[in-house]
């Protein structure tokens, strides 16, 4: 997994907690179910089953992969309409060009994240280079929904590319944990995201037999997703399993562990955890759209049928039609 690193972490700032703050206890675990998107690429529905209030900001997340692609096999998207919200694409291994009908783009890889406000509304398309294509390789990467407030539904659309390099790094106090802080703050260790909604998202790397414990803004939700290794979460030590996510209930602290033993192809207990300031407003969600009201969605609909997206730029119409999206794409 060749997200950003550094080859010794004990020369990064350390993330300490204060022992004597609240930690997070579980509320839920949930299993993440498998399926498909787009055109075909496998993915774990991170958020299925559980409700909206818990997740608040956030409203979908994808695990895309991890999958090893035959020659010919890599896949992405169709062009697709959005609307309300933010997609935030992480990547871990592979590359991911992306195109929007705003004249917006690029290609992200290996730790990259794509942060895109759909606001008022774009068509969007996401695909594998061409090369990629014709050689196959390892794709594993996340995608998550943050919802925009009413005050923001209708904003410009816009892109942050935010290049590994940036992303904020630190370690536990033990070393034995690496921190990517790509939004937010994690006890002055900033990402370099920005955001409407006050939000942070964290990638974590616990090694065998580690456990970390974050500050976390007690105003704040919290989710634990594992995209890979087995461990625990929380000071009671609930099990948590690749593919699982753990709800978390009031504190001041999150805190994961890894088991000891991990499999052979994953060293280290891979972890993203995910915590926002709840918008509070009704959540009206259907396909691409994500509005406050049915009225609003419909409208949407509407707009996007009469071609008010934009158009699909003219080097771009081979790669795919414009069609209806699902969650994820």
């Amino acid at each position: 997994m060749p997200a950003v690193t550094v080859p010794d972490w004990t020369v990064l700032p350390r993330v300490i907690s204060v022992p004597e703050h609240e930690g997070r206890a579980v509320v839920s675990v949930t299993t993440a179910p498998q399926g498909y998107e787009g055109e075909g690429f496998p993915v774990r529905r991170a958020f299925a089953g559980v409700d909206l209030r818990h997740l608040d900001p956030f409203i979908h997340m994808d695990q895309m992969g991890e999958v090893e692609y035959a020659p010919g096999e890599p896949k992405g998207t169709p062009w697709h309409p959005h609307r309300g919200f933010e997609t935030v694409t992480y990547m871990l291994d592979g590359v991911f060009d992306h195109a929007d009908s705003h004249g917006g783009g690029g290609s992200i890889t290996d730790g990259d994240t794509q942060w895109m406000t759909a606001g008022a509304g774009l068509l969007h398309i996401e695909a594998p280079p061409e090369w990629l294509v014709a050689q196959g390789g390892l794709f594993h990467g996340l995608q998550l929904w943050v919802n925009l407030p009413r005050s923001q539904k209708l904003a410009t659309p816009r892109y942050q590319d935010l290049r590994s390099s940036e992303v904020g790094l630190a370690t536990s106090a033990d070393a034995g944990t690496l921190i990517r802080v790509i939004a937010g703050d994690v006890d002055g260790v900033k990402g370099p995201g920005s955001t409407h909604t006050p939000m942070a998202m964290v990638h974590l790397t616990v090694s065998p037999g580690a456990e970390v414990t974050l500050p976390w803004r007690a105003d704040f939700n919290a989710l634990v997703y594992v995209m890979s290794g087995d461990g625990y979460v929380s000071g009671a030590r609930r099990p948590l399993r690749s593919g699982q996510l753990a709800v978390l209930g009031f504190g001041e602290t999150i805190t994961v562990g890894a088991d000891a033993q991990q499999d052979s192809r994953h060293p280290a207990m891979e972890v993203v955890v995910l915590g926002g300031l709840p918008i509070r407003e009704p959540v009206a969600w259907a396909g691409p759209f994500v509005m406050n009201t049915r009225e609003e969605v419909t409208t949407a609909y509407e707009d996007f049928n009469k071609g008010r997206f934009g158009q699909i730029p003219a080097q771009q119409v081979p790669h795919g039609d414009v069609g209806g999206s699902t969650p994820g794409a």
